[in-house]
C-alpha cells in the first residue's frame, strides 16, 4: 500500500474517530443542557411567583383575588414570537398552588383545584423545605410526553403556608434541541469533512514530494542523469539536499576510482612503447634508425596526451546534470567550420566533402558541445574514409525534433562491434594505420546527446556507414 494511503488511512481514522467521539458528546450533552436551562429559569419563575402568593394566600383570599381570572388570560396568550428560527405561537408554563396540607388551591389549567398534591415531589419535599421538583410522564408509553415541575415555598416569616409550582412540558423544548442538534451535526460533519479533505492533500503533497525523491534515488543509482527535485517544506528540503550531497559524494568517490584504473591501463602501452623506444635510443645504431624511434616516442607521447584530454571533456560532460545554456544552433554553419578546419586533411586524402544542410536548419543546445560532438564524428569519418571517398552531411527537421546525419563512404562495421561502439575505450583499427584511437569520442557523442535529450545511432547502409543526431529543433 502507497505511503500516502496509509497515512491517509492513519489520519482518517484519527480524525473520524476524534469527531465522531467529540460529535456524540456534545450531541448527547444538549438535551440535558437544554433542560438544565429550563430548569433553571423555572426555579426563578416559580420563587417569584412565591412573593407574589404571599398575601393572598395567608389571607385565605387567592380564590377571590384576580389571579384565577390572570392566569386564564395567561394560558391563553399568543406570543408569536421567533426565538432563533423557531417559532413560538403559545405559552407552555403550568402553575398551581397548594396549601400547607398539599390541596391545590389554585391550577393555571383548572383541572386539579381541591386535589391533594402533597405526594408529588415537588409539593412534598417543598413542604419538608428541601428542593422540590419532579418530571412526570403525561402518557405513560411516551417518554417525550414528560414534564418538568418545579416548586417554591410560599412563607409566613419562617413557616410553610403554600407551595407554588411552575411546570414546562419537555415537548415544547424539542423544536430547540433538534434545531441545535441539526446544526450541530451539520457544521460538525462539514468540519470533519473539511479535516479529512485537508488530510488527503497533506497526504497527496507528502506522498508527491517523497515520490520526487525516490525516482531521483532510483535514477541515481541506475547511473541516469537527473535533476534534484524541487521539493517544499523545511524536512523534506533539507532530505532532498542530504540526498544531493551523498550522491555527489559518493559519485565522486567512484567517479575518481574508475577513471584512475582506466586511464592507468590505457596508459601502459604508449609509456611501455616510450620506454622502449628510450632504452633503445640509449644504445648506439644508425641515424635513420634512431630517428624511427623519436618519432615513436611523439606519436606515443601525442597519443598520450589525445587520451587526456579526451577523458576530461568527457569527465566533464558526464559530470554534468544539465545544459548551461539553450541557444540556437545554426548547423549549416557549425559544419561548414568544422570542414574548413580539417581542410588540409581532406584534400590531403583527396575527399569529396558536401554539406547539404539548409541554412535555415538549427539544433537548440549547448553550442560548444555539439560543436565538440560533431567534431568527433567528423574525425571518425575522416579516419574511416578511403583516399579518394566521398563525406555528406545532411539534414531534417521531424515535428519538433531535427535529425543530423553523417555519411561517409567505407567499409561496414562489423556486426559484433555495432553494439559496442559507444562504449568507453572501445575502438575499431583505422584502416590507414591499423592503430586503434582512445575508444572515447563516440562515449563522449553519446554523452552529450543524452545531456540534450536527444540520440546517437549508427548504421551500415549501401556504400558505407550513418551516423544520425537526433537533437531539439531550434
Amino acid at each position: 500500500m502507497p505511503l500516502g494511503v496509509r497515512i491517509f488511512l492513519v489520519y482518517f481514522l484519527f480524525v473520524g474517530l476524534a469527531g465522531w467521539f467529540v460529535l456524540s458528546t456534545v450531541m448527547d450533552e444538549i438535551r440535558p443542557g437544554v433542560r438544565q436551562s429550563t430548569e433553571e429559569t423555572l426555579v426563578d419563575t416559580a420563587n417569584l411567583l412565591a412573593e407574589i402568593l404571599r398575601d393572598e394566600v395567608k389571607a385565605g383570599s387567592l380564590q377571590q383575588s384576580r389571579l384565577p381570572a390572570m392566569l386564564q388570560a395567561y394560558g391563553q396568550r399568543q406570543p408569536r414570537a421567533s426565538i432563533w428560527g423557531v417559532a413560538k405561537t403559545q405559552v407552555n408554563h403550568r402553575i398551581y398552588v397548594t396549601d400547607a396540607q398539599g390541596v391545590v388551591l389554585l391550577d393555571s389549567t383548572g383541572q386539579a383545584v381541591g386535589q391533594d398534591y402533597s405526594r408529588w415531589n415537588d409539593v412534598l419535599l417543598t413542604l419538608r423545605g428541601e428542593y422540590g421538583a419532579r418530571s412526570t410522564k403525561e402518557e405513560p408509553n411516551d417518554p417525550d410526553s414528560s414534564v418538568m415541575y418545579v416548586a417554591a415555598p410560599i412563607r409566613d416569616g419562617e413557616r410553610i403556608i403554600g407551595v407554588v409550582s411552575v411546570a414546562k412540558p419537555n415537548r415544547s423544548l424539542q423544536p430547540y434541541i433538534a434545531r441545535s442538534e441539526q446544526r450541530l451535526a451539520g457544521l460538525g460533519g462539514g468540519l470533519i469533512v473539511l479535516g479529512l479533505v485537508i488530510g488527503a492533500l497533506l497526504s497527496w503533497w507528502l506522498s508527491a514530494a517523497l515520490r520526487k525523491l525516490t525516482r531521483y534515488a532510483q535514477a541515481v543509482s541506475a547511473g541516469e542523469r537527473a535533476e534534484l527535485p524541487s521539493v517544499h517544506g523545511g524536512e523534506l528540503a533539507q532530505l532532498a539536499q542530504a540526498i544531493e550531497r551523498m550522491r555527489t559524494e559518493l559519485e565522486g568517490k567512484a567517479y575518481v576510482e574508475r577513471y584512475v584504473h582506466t586511464l592507468t591501463h590505457e596508459l601502459k602501452s604508449p609509456l611501455a612503447a616510450i620506454r622502449g623506444a628510450a632504452e633503445l635510443l640509449d644504445g648506439e645504431m644508425p641515424g635513420e634508425q634512431r630517428q624511427r624511434f623519436v618519432a615513436n616516442i611523439e606519436q606515443e607521447s601525442a597519443r598520450i596526451q589525445q587520451l587526456i584530454e579526451r577523458l576530461l571533456r568527457l569527465a566533464q560532460v558526464e559530470q554534468r546534470q544539465g545544459l548551461e545554456e539553450q541557444v540556437a544552433v545554426p548547423l549549416h554553419a557549425l559544419v561548414e567550420a568544422l570542414l574548413q578546419a580539417q581542410m588540409a586533411r581532406i584534400e590531403a586524402a583527396g575527399l569529396r566533402v558536401d554539406n547539404l544542410i539548409d541554412a535555415g536548419l538549427g539544433a537548440r543546445g549547448e553550442a560548444f558541445l555539439l560543436r565538440q560532438a560533431v567534431a568527433n564524428l567528423l574525425d571518425n569519418a575522416l579516419d574511416f574514409t578511403p583516399p579518394g571517398g566521398s563525406i555528406r552531411f545532411s539534414a531534417k527537421a521531424t515535428g519538433s525534433q531535427i535529425e543530423l546525419a553523417l555519411f561517409n563512404q567505407a567499409a561496414p562495421i562489423p556486426d559484433y562491434a555495432l553494439a559496442r561502439l559507444c562504449e568507453r575505450f572501445y575502438s575499431l583499427a583505422r584502416p590507414g594505420s591499423g592503430r586503434k584511437s582512445t575508444g572515447l569520442g563516440l562515449n563522449f557523442v553519446q554523452e552529450v546527446m543524452q545531456l540534450h535529450g536527444g540520440e546517437l545511432q549508427v548504421s551500415n547502409v549501401e556504400g558505407g556507414v550513418l551516423v544520425r543526431l537526433v537533437v531539439s529543433r531550434a
